[in-house]
Formats: structure tokens, sequence, C-alpha cells
């Protein structure tokens, strides 16, 4: 399966996801003009991804601030990973900084709504 690659822009992050490895990433700011619009061909993507998945699948979030409406679609692609648990060993890191207690917050919520392990991550500023 090929991979699905956006590189990211001030107001979009970027996004990695490789059907080969099974290794995906969300990184940087979320806020742009239409979520739906803008998460839709990696939903798409996801889709065809559950027919056939890696074995392991690791989602690494990585971003500095989200809006309400990508909070939405964030949700979207994690019940996609919830649906692999039969067929994939899923994993989810949830990387924050050691001052953002909103991004942690955020992490821990999904934790609560999503049937996938979710790790928190803290990540120190150097």
């Amino acid at each position: 399966m090929d991979d699905f690659f956006l590189e990211a822009t001030p107001k979009t992050p970027r996004l990695y996801f490789s059907g080969e490895t099974g290794e995906f990433e969300i990184s940087g700011r979320s806020i742009p003009e239409n979520s739906i619009e803008f998460y839709k061909p990696v939903i798409n993507w996801l889709d065809r991804y559950i027919t056939d998945p890696n074995n392991h699948t690791l989602l690494v979030i990585k971003l500095e601030y989200f809006n309400t409406s990508s909070s939405k679609c964030l949700v979207e692609i994690l019940r996609r990973l919830e649906s692999l648990k039969n067929q994939s060993i899923v994993k989810v890191k949830w990387c924050y900084e050691e001052e953002d207690e909103d991004m942690q917050e955020s992490g821990e919520d999904f934790k609560e709504i999503i049937k996938v392990p979710i790790e928190m991550v803290l990540v120190r500023e150097s």
C-alpha cells in the first residue's frame, strides 16, 4: 500500500502514514480553514489501510496546538485505529511538552474515549 504524506504548513500538520511499516505521525499545528476537508484524504487512506493492515500499527501525535474541529477529525482517525484492534497491535503515543498542560489534558481526554492504548510521552524542552 502506498504511503500518505503531506508536508506541514503554518496552519496544517505534517501527516505521514506508512502503509508498509504501519507507522503514522501527525505533527505540528492543526488549525486548517476546513478541518473535515483537510483530514478527509487521510481518513479515506485509513479506510483502505484497515482492509489489510500491518501487524503493528503505531500513531505518534506531536501537535503543538489543534482547534476544536481538528479534534473531531482526530477522533475519527483514532476510531479507525480502534477498529483494527483484532487485526493489528495498535498503539498511540501522545507527545506533549512539559509546560503544555492543555495538550497533556487533551491526550488524557482521548485516553478516556478511545479504546486503544495511548501512551503519554513527556517531551522535555532542550
